[in-house]
């Protein structure tokens, strides 16, 4: 069974039959039964056209229950419209179903997995190991998800920033069990590129690429963060920094600067630097400045703080933070390396412990509790 053939027809199997009236959750529902056949039938029997046997099996499973559903009699004249069997339209309306996916009326948690769902071809197992939760929870969140889009129509067009949004959040989840959902986002964001000419598709693509190549310089063999100024980067991948840096240069080009072409023009810096000390901090600030413009966010305002402390000095850093709520996110943590950079260890012990307790993680509050015992036990007694 060829399972990435599968995955990639999904989505488009699904807008054939929503195209011919069902409704999402339906043809959604269709289509998996479509695809459990496609694996008991197609090792012994491959169908010429994948596609078109995928779509007369869903339509013929969608007719079936709704059949069976009498509440649903309005839709038993479809029975009498089933198109005869033959090639599948060329129509590809994936780009559809990534607008649908990302429906402002979803929470992004019931955005992403039904976009992994419907877009990706995952089943509700493979998303659920990804996610770490129970099954039966990742199949309550698909099914309301669905519940809430069934209505909606491929009539109206979709917001690109929103859909971008919930593939960066796809992106962030990284990787366990099974499924790696940062390359997955990777290969749907591909999909959305090729189908969208939009600046800020290629740019969250370029950034995707760009972070992505360092990830095995990440982690040590024993599973503990390597900050990025200790990372070996001769660990990570050139071909895909070679690849985002080329995308990103062409979607700057176009003049419609938006906050993931600016992201991406950080790591992009990051990455062409051949070692810590060579980075060019003052440039990264300029984009920190950029993209604090067009997003407003706190977090940016952070990061920002530590290019600055890396730029300018450790104490125009912590000037910066300081005008920062402590309240944000990672803030006692980048209060702690400012401070080790600035020679106050103590300060910066006391933080680094302080940090560990608020990590959002095990790994980095590990990582954050080595730095602090690091510096406790250099400190002069």
């Amino acid at each position: 069974m060829d399972e990435a053939l599968l995955r990639s027809l999904t989505p488009s199997v699904i807008g054939v039959l929503v195209r011919r009236g069902a409704d999402f959750a339906a043809a959604e529902d269709a289509v998996q039964d479509a695809l459990v056949e496609a694996v008991r039938v197609w090792p012994a029997d491959p169908p010429r056209d994948p596609k078109g046997w995928l779509v007369t099996v869903a339509w013929r499973r969608f007719l079936d229950a709704t059949r069976a559903d009498t509440a649903r009699r309005r839709r038993e004249d479809l029975v009498d419209e089933e198109p005869a069997p033959g090639p599948a339209t060329g129509t590809d309306d994936t780009l559809q179903l990534y607008f649908l996916c990302a429906h402002p009326s979803l929470t992004p948690s019931s955005a992403v997995a039904l976009t992994l769902r419907a877009v990706g071809g995952l089943t509700t197992r493979q998303i659920a190991r990804a996610y770490l939760v129970p099954e039966a929870t990742m199949a309550q969140r698909v099914s309301r998800a669905k519940r809430t889009v069934s209505g909606v129509r491929f009539d109206r067009p979709g917001d690109v920033g929103t859909v971008l949004r919930v593939l960066y959040l796809v992106f962030n989840e990284g990787y366990s069990g099974d499924v790696d959902l940062a390359a997955e986002a990777i290969r749907l964001t591909r999909r959305l590129a090729a189908g969208v000419d939009h600046p800020e598709v290629s740019g969250l693509l370029a950034l995707m690429l760009l972070h992505h190549a360092r990830r095995a310089g990440r982690t040590a063999p024993d599973g503990s963060l390597v900050p990025l100024a200790e990372q070996d980067r001769g660990l990570w991948d050139t071909e895909a920094i070679a690849e985002g840096v080329e995308i990103l240069q062409a979607a700057l080009a176009r003049d419609r600067l938006g906050e993931f072409q600016a992201q991406a023009a950080i790591a992009a810096l990051h990455a062409d630097a051949p070692v810590a000390e060579e980075t060019d901090w003052v440039q990264i600030v300029e984009w920190y400045d950029e993209l604090a413009r067009l997003t407003d966010s706190p977090v940016v305002r952070l990061n920002r703080a530590v290019a600055v402390g890396e730029a300018d000095g450790p104490h125009a850093g912590l000037a910066a933070l300081a005008e920062l709520s402590d309240a944000l996110p990672r803030y006692t943590a980048a209060a702690a390396y400012l401070h080790e950079r600035a020679g106050d260890l103590t300060t910066a012990a006391r933080l680094y412990a302080e940090a560990a307790h608020k990590a959002p993680n095990l790994a980095e509050r590990d990582h954050l509790t080595r730095q602090a015992a690091r510096l406790n036990a250099h400190r002069p007694r």
